[in-house]
């Protein structure tokens, strides 16, 4: 039930070498035209800037397999950031106990999500709208809107400026979360599990599986996500504030439809995720380095226009194939019969 028919593992396969195929053209011109992209510096950069929109993407995955979605990402992420800052500074925790605290605190939250969906059933893309605007109240009242905590311990900042073996921390934390994420989705029950759900919540339940435990973990598991993230966060711009995460939750679904994930759920892939991912960091830190985009001042606006753009064309553009597709088999002539 939840193993992907034939023609379904040639459509994902198909998507994806398209997909790695427009990333590979992207790079190719952005090295081409924007000034300093390719060199390692730059392409350090980019991974280290990326690494919260990767994990909130890669999170965001399953639940979207599933059928669900999850628009609080980035404002939970802003109220972890605050509240690390509040319990370093206002409370004086050590780094390693508000650090904790804080994963705990995106974990009730996921919680929380997950009850709303799971329990009371309500539809996921109300409840997270409402946890979005709740947990982002929440960070701009903590911080009436303007307070921004900075001085933190040495130790922990130098997550953000940490390479091992010349490679970022980041991106080894972005390695190890997409391994434990690939392994949940494709080498377990679970992730059997998730597609079953999301391809019908009834047929599932019919079947024997627990949906409601099996819907609610996706939701615990970005709600932890987005407090690690909040953490890499405050590390790497050595300041916490309430509009951490700000735009984030686009970015991150856009990154998992991009990557071939069906935003209907029971179809995706984790290495769709990962090219979604690249794409969208790629993009977003590419593009303010042309030339006349640098000039104009425009590099976060365009971004910004593209990456939307880039969600509808990955909305749209399996329906439109889809639909086409059915009308040329329907004025293609049929063979004469004799």
């Amino acid at each position: 039930m939840a193993s992907l028919s034939p023609s379904l593992k040639k459509n994902v396969l198909r998507h994806e070498s398209l997909l790695l195929l427009v990333l590979l053209l992207e790079f190719a011109f952005l090295c081409l035209y924007a000034r300093n992209f390719g060199t390692p510096d730059n392409l350090s950069n980019v991974v280290r800037h990326s690494a919260e929109i990767g994990l909130l993407a890669l999170a965001m995955m399953p639940v979207i397999l599933t059928g669900g979605i999850d628009l609080s990402v980035g404002s939970l992420m802003g109220l972890c950031a605050v509240l690390f800052g509040v319990l370093t500074h206002d409370y004086h925790l050590a780094t390693l106990p508000a650090a904790a605290v804080t994963l705990a605190a995106g974990l009730f939250a996921g919680g929380f999500n997950a009850f709303l969906i799971t329990a009371l059933r309500l539809p996921p893309l109300i409840v997270t709208l409402g946890t979005y605007s709740l947990f982002r109240g929440l960070a701009e009242a903590i911080t009436q809107g303007t307070k921004t905590y900075r001085a933190f311990d040495p130790a922990f900042l130098s997550l953000g400026e940490t390479r091992w073996f010349g490679v970022p921390l980041q991106a080894w934390i972005l390695t190890a979360a997409a391994a434990s994420f690939y392994l949940l989705v494709h080498r377990s029950t679970f992730g059997r599990s998730f597609r079953a759900i999301g391809f019908s919540p009834e047929g599932a339940r019919y079947a024997g599986l627990s949906v409601q435990s099996r819907t609610a973990l996706p939701y615990l598991l970005t709600g932890l996500v987005a407090a690690l993230a909040a953490l890499l966060f405050t590390a790497r711009l050595r300041q916490a504030r309430a509009d951490a995460g700000t735009g984030y939750e686009l970015c991150a679904i856009t990154a998992v439809v991009l990557g071939g994930t069906s935003i209907f759920g029971g179809v995706g892939t984790l290495p769709g995720t990962l090219a979604g991912i690249a794409a969208i960091a790629v993009l977003t830190n590419g593009i303010g380095r042309v030339p006349a985009v640098f000039k104009a001042g425009i590099g976060g606006e365009l971004a910004s226009l593209l990456t939307g753009a880039l969600l509808l064309v990955a909305l749209a553009g399996p329906e439109l194939a889809r639909v086409l597709s059915t009308r040329s088999a329907k004025i293609s002539p049929s063979p004469k019969t004799l």
